[in-house]
């Protein structure tokens, strides 16, 4: 549409080649379970679950029919001093996913970064509290994305996302493995406040998995130098590595759980940071208040939804049949890779996957190429809608995805890629 072009600025988007008079805007009208519908009535495979929040498809009648049924009841009221039984229920079935005694409290925001904002505020306030105040800074992981509100990107680790916020923000040490933590001298472990990561895998880095049981022992290095562990599951939660929350695979609980993207099933703009009692206390004296906030925190309809999202879990049986579509998933990945010479390897966690697509001589493309863009604009012809990270094609479709789904999703890339490269 014309009104697009004219007046839409689109995030993470070269605006240039948007507005281009040759450019054509691929408009989306409706979604129907694992597929998108554009404006011409073509259906595509949702191949990035709509930027990765999508778990059971679009228009699922068990989700609509909540938000539906919350809107004619109250839509929104304020949670600063106030509270609503859809968030009360929703707090209560998150924790309830965790030991008890571990992950007791829910502090609701609305989105990703915002999630991991709240998460690095509380921790600062925390140590401010309790006689620790030098402990300002925080650690995070090379190629690491948090989000885009300062205080989440200071935490950042990716050039091109995060080199022009370069001496703004939080004080950050990247290191690259858990092995560079050993190295800090002792007065350096005196000023940090928390360790941040994403577990398993980490998104924006071109789905980069981490060492199985590399998790399990970054929690047991936090507690030997009592420092605070942060993870971000914006991205890895709600199924999307097989369980319903990632750090589930190695039994880590930490002391802050950051949640969005999938909790309201791809529907509503909510998260949520949790934590432990331990934190919660430091704060109940009230010159400790928590002063921080958002208009919509605990938005009933989006808590509504939430709640939905995690009974169709429930009612589908959706982690039960995980393990066979991530198999499959897997081999046809490694079809694909045994006989072609341009995919030079490919990762998967779960029902997420990155695929490395490079010359035929395993060396990189030429960067100014967009080759990863421009796969994924000719998978379109194919009935298929992702993104690259650069020139990691990204797979991560809705949980409710078939088999032959996903292997329609995974031929498409394979048409895209042989089309362009040749």
């Amino acid at each position: 549409m014309a009104e697009d072009k004219a007046h839409v600025w689109h995030p993470f988007t070269p605006m240039a080649e948007w507005c281009a008079p040759g450019h054509e805007t691929l408009m989306i009208a409706g979604g129907e379970g694992t597929y998108l519908i554009d404006s011409n009535g073509k259906r595509y495979l949702d191949g990035n679950a709509s930027i990765w929040t999508n778990i059971h498809g679009h228009s699922h009648p068990t989700i609509v029919a909540a938000i539906q049924k919350q809107a004619a009841q109250l839509a929104h009221a304020s949670s600063l001093g106030f509270g609503s039984a859809p968030a009360a229920e929703l707090a209560a079935r998150l924790c309830s996913f965790f030991p008890r005694d571990t992950l007791t409290k829910v502090f609701y925001s609305d989105d990703g970064s915002t999630a991991v904002e709240c998460a690095l505020r509380m921790a600062l306030q925390f140590w401010q509290q309790n006689g620790a105040p030098q402990r300002t800074q925080f650690v995070a992981f090379d190629r690491a994305y948090h989000g885009d509100t300062i205080g989440a990107a200071s935490l950042g680790g990716i050039p091109l996302f995060h080199k022009r916020l370069a001496g703004f923000g939080l004080p950050t040490l990247q290191v690259r493995e858990l092995d560079a933590l050993t190295s800090l001298a002792k007065d350096q472990l005196q000023t940090i406040a928390g360790v941040v990561i994403e577990p398993l895998i980490q998104g924006a880095a071109g789905m980069r998995t981490w060492p199985s049981g590399m998790l399990r022992a970054l929690r047991a290095w936090c507690d030997r130098h009592g420092i605070l562990l942060i993870l971000d599951e914006v991205m890895t939660g709600f199924g999307r590595t097989g369980t319903m929350f990632a750090c589930q695979r190695e039994d880590v609980i930490p002391d802050f759980l950051a949640l969005a993207k999938g909790l309201t099933g791809g529907t509503m703009p909510v998260a949520v940071t949790m934590t432990t009692d331990k934190i919660f206390e430091a704060f109940l004296d009230p010159k400790h208040t928590f002063y921080y906030g958002h208009s919509y925190s605990g938005n009933p309809l989006g808590c509504a939804a939430a709640l939905a999202n995690l009974q169709v879990f429930k009612d589908e049986q959706v982690l039960e049949k995980l393990p066979a579509k991530i198999a499959f998933l897997n081999q046809r990945l490694t079809q694909w890779q045994s006989t072609s010479n341009s995919v030079s390897g490919f990762r998967q966690c779960g029902l997420i996957a990155g695929i490395d697509i490079t010359q035929a001589n395993g060396m990189n493309f030429d960067p100014k190429l967009r080759m990863g863009a421009q796969i994924c604009l000719k998978a379109r012809h194919h009935g298929l809608l992702t993104r690259p990270v650069l020139d990691t094609l990204v797979l991560m479709p809705p949980l409710c995805v078939t088999e032959s789904q996903i292997d329609k999703a995974v031929s498409a890339l394979q048409w895209a890629t042989a089309e362009v490269l040749n």
